[in-house]
């Protein structure tokens, strides 16, 4: 028998594992600590001080965010050392130099002279000093530099020399580590994003030009990277929670994923194997995860409610925009009698941050398989 409080929650809604988010978090810390660099854990995918909070811990250092409206926010909350990791627009200088007036220690992000000027100028113009750090971009899947390159240096001077920025470093991001699965492949990405950065680093020192932050980071490569050297920080997010991608990729398992979506069954089609769900795409989202991987996953993979274990081969196959169709991988079409109609399942996510962003809040899940508090999430521009 469920929970009183499961049986009570409305649906769909977005469930938290207290216990696999401590474990997720702790092997992280544990990890980088032991390979002696920091971590910023990236907040983009929790958007929950509670969560942003227990990443933290203890452990000196700030965070990261994708939105200036999540800097604000974690501001508001205790948050001060904070790197903006996404390229700043024009228009965001204004509410930016806000921030760091009021004492955010705000880092911003640029790959190109011109935005460097604009910053500059809106800088003095401000009467702030923007901290900017360089995205260099590693592995031709992003935006940046190309590391060591002439375009780098040449920006780095334009933001040392002005009155309206400082230069930060640099940072880089291997977003082509969620494309290739195994140990080695990643292995390599890693070494070629802190390369990267460290080289640039030392390019931009050679040239009397300051850099004090390296930062390099994805969850893969901070999972898999197994040198450090010439590297200040490294940011990961996703680690937190986990998800499908990380387990196509062998960053995690399938019991690591602290995320899940508790749905109620709605119908069946029993002729054709179905079971309908009252979580669509608006709930689960529509990433089926990189194409490079060929999951098997469909929108979500279906898990018993109390447990979060999956339930034999079930997914949710098709996902219309408020219901989902639950089919077995195998073809079995007799899997109506696993969820009666009213009955409760959980959906583990694909992509942790794509389903994560249809909700505002989570329902946190204790040891004791009960939903104990709600935490709250942010959302926004």
């Amino acid at each position: 028998m469920l929970p009183a409080a499961f049986n009570a929650t409305p649906t769909p809604s977005l469930l938290i594992d207290a216990q696999r988010l401590d474990a997720n978090i702790q092997r992280l810390r544990i990890r980088l600590a032991h390979l002696g660099v920091p971590l910023r854990p990236h907040v983009k995918t929790a958007k929950c001080v509670e969560v942003a909070r227990r990443a933290i811990a203890d452990q000196p250092g700030g965070i990261v965010v994708s939105t200036l409206a999540e800097a604000q926010w974690f501001f508001e909350r205790g948050f001060q050392d904070i790197t903006y990791a996404v390229g700043i627009a024009p228009q965001r200088l204004p509410a930016a130099a806000v921030l760091i007036r009021q004492g955010c220690r705000l880092k911003l992000l640029l790959d190109a002279a011109e935005m460097a000027r604009e910053v500059a100028e809106s800088g003095r113009r401000l009467a702030v000093k923007f901290p900017v750090l360089l995205e260099l971009d590693s592995d031709g899947e992003r935006a940046g530099f190309e590391p060591r390159s002439e375009q780098l240096l040449e920006c780095a001077r334009i933001l040392d020399e002005s009155d309206g920025t400082e230069l930060a470093g640099v940072l880089t991001h291997a977003g082509g580590s969620y494309n290739h699965a195994g140990r080695d492949h990643i292995v390599g990405i890693a070494e070629r994003e802190r390369t990267s950065a460290a080289e640039s680093a030392a390019m931009l020192w050679q040239a009397g030009l300051p850099c004090p932050i390296v930062s390099v980071g994805s969850t893969p490569t901070a999972m898999f990277g197994q040198d450090f050297s010439g590297v200040t920080e490294v940011r990961a997010g996703v680690y937190m929670f986990n998800d499908l991608v990380m387990a196509a990729l062998g960053v995690c398992t399938a019991d690591d994923i602290a995320l899940s979506v508790l749905t109620t069954v709605i119908g069946h089609q029993r002729a054709k194997g179905w079971i309908l769900i009252d979580a669509g795409w608006m709930a689960l989202s529509r990433d089926r995860g990189p194409p490079a991987l060929s999951m098997n996953d469909g929108y979500g993979v279906v898990c018993d409610a109390l447990s979060g274990k999956p339930l034999r081969d079930l997914i949710v196959s098709s996902a219309n925009q408020e219901h989902g169709i639950v089919t077995s991988r195998g073809g079995d079409t007799s899997i109506a009698d696993l969820a009666p109609l009213g009955s409760r399942l959980r959906i583990l996510p694909i992509h942790a941050c794509a389903t994560a962003g249809m909700h505002d809040s989570y329902g946190v899940v204790d040891g004791g398989g009960e939903i104990v508090e709600r935490w709250r999430r942010m959302r926004g521009w």
